[in-house]
Parts: structure tokens; C-alpha cells; sequence
């Protein structure tokens, strides 16, 4: 993807499913949603071990989310990838971001296949501070 489509990924994103969301204040997850929920986004935190994050409530899997989501932000390991893609596909979510080090070229081409714009290996909180 080009600044530019990031840059219009970022302006027309409201909510954000974040996979891997955590209440620890020290891992990258919680301060990069902290940060986005400050730049205006509502950010829905997707964790089986949290009930919490944020002030807003935890869902076990994405497809336990109510509601539209705009953009799908990945916290896990690359071996994850894969099944978050399924979950992406079958809910029809319109783009997936994998953070830094989140590098799975396959199942990113099927998201790709499947109509979703991906962003692989890229912080989006930086993104959006270099871009916005």
C-alpha cells in the first residue's frame, strides 16, 4: 500500500477491533490503542483473557463483535494470522493491519484475494503520526 491508500484507510477508519489488546500499560498493544482512542478512534478491544481494556469491553474472538468494523489491528504471533484472516473474510471487514513483526505473506494474500486492504508490518500508530 502507498502513504496515500493509508492515508485514506486512516481518515475513513472509525472503529478498530484490536486483536491481542492488552490491560498491561507496558505492552506495545495498550499504548498504541490508548493512542489511537486519542486521535478519535473507538477501539474494541478482542481478547479471551481480558474482560476489560480501556474502559471498554473485551470480546473473546472477532466474531463474538457486535457491529461494524472498519479496520481489524493485529497484536499476535504471525502464527495467528492465518485464522484471524477466516474470521476477517467471514465477517466481510474491509481492512487488516498487522503491526511490526507481523509478517504472514500467505495469509495475507488470501486477505487480499478476499477484497481487504492489508497493511503487514507496520505500526499504524506511527503510520498515523507520520501520515495524519
Amino acid at each position: 500500500m502507498t502513504d496515500d491508500d493509508i492515508k485514506r484507510l486512516l481518515e475513513r477508519t472509525k472503529r478498530i477491533a484490536v486483536i491481542g489488546l492488552s490491560s498491561d500499560p507496558g505492552r506495545p498493544s495498550h499504548g498504541v490503542a490508548r493512542s489511537l482512542q486519542g486521535f478519535g478512534y473507538e477501539i474494541v478491544p478482542v481478547n479471551p483473557r481480558e474482560t476489560e481494556v480501556l474502559g471498554e469491553k473485551s470480546y473473546p474472538d472477532l466474531a463474538s463483535v457486535p457491529g461494524d468494523i472498519d479496520l481489524v489491528d493485529v497484536f499476535r504471533a504471525p502464527e495467528h494470522v492465518p485464522g484471524i484472516v477466516d474470521a476477517c473474510i467471514e465477517r466481510g471487514v474491509p481492512a487488516l493491519w498487522l503491526q511490526e513483526g507481523v509478517v504472514h505473506e500467505d495469509a495475507a494474500q488470501r486477505a487480499r484475494d478476499a477484497g481487504i486492504e492489508v497493511v503487514m508490518d507496520r505500526c499504524v500508530y506511527k503510520e498515523y503520526r507520520r501520515l495524519m
